[in-house]
């Protein structure tokens, strides 16, 4: 056994010890990128979060064998992935819509009509808007999950959403079903309202600077 793999655990409350990658049938790239993440820190536990999220990235959730296989990476108990995956919003333990709206519902969104533009969301996707605002909903055919959130830290394009972990706003309520039309069909969602696409403020982007470039 290695000298830093955590000790095998017998208590009943997490009865599967660390399980050993001959084990797991771990895919080559998910165990690369956790590896990465863990390359980051001096503590591999540290790099917990990252694993999670490429077990997410690769599944579309946190299942119990992508948990497993995260395990079996970074040499740690199933059970210490699992409590860290519980206490994240952005992490689920159950299956998810495969695009994912999270509708901004915090105080700027919300005077400016996040509520209404949440309910147009469910009513394009098919879903309860009680339920999307109590957790999240998935549709019927699994291709998205909506959900109320709160604030995201983007008031200047209220009421906003985030699709897929990219910033869109400011949202109407009929740009809603568009969204929807736009990512049942396989094309992107309103481009023109992407966040990451709006010129900076005071004039063009600077070019990057050299030293980042060579890391120094």
């Amino acid at each position: 056994m290695s000298p830093d793999r955590e000790p095998a655990v017998t208590d009943f409350r997490d009865a599967e010890a660390v399980p050993e990658l001959h084990e797991v049938d771990c895919p080559p790239e998910l165990r690369e990128e956790i590896e990465k993440a863990m390359s980051r820190y001096p503590d591999r536990r540290s790099a917990s979060t990252p694993a999670l999220w490429a077990v997410q990235r690769h599944y579309g959730w946190c299942s119990q064998e992508g948990i497993r296989q995260a395990a079996a990476v970074m040499q740690v108990t199933p059970a210490f992935l699992e409590g860290v995956a519980s206490f994240y919003d952005l992490l689920r333990l159950e299956p998810l819509g495969r695009h994912r709206i999270l509708v901004c519902h915090n105080i700027s969104c919300w005077m400016n009509g996040a509520d209404d533009v949440l309910g147009a969301f469910c009513d394009a996707a098919g879903i309860d808007a009680h339920e999307a605002d109590h957790g999240g909903a998935s549709s019927e055919d699994g291709e998205l999950f909506v959900s109320g959130f709160e604030c995201m830290g983007a008031c200047d394009i209220a009421p906003m959403a985030s699709i897929d972990e990219r910033y869109y706003g400011p949202f109407t309520d009929a740009d809603a079903a568009t969204v929807i039309d736009q990512l049942r069909s396989g094309a992107e969602p309103m481009p023109e309202k992407e966040i990451a696409r709006r010129p900076a403020a005071g004039g063009p982007e600077p070019p990057p600077d050299p030293r980042v470039e060579e890391g120094v």
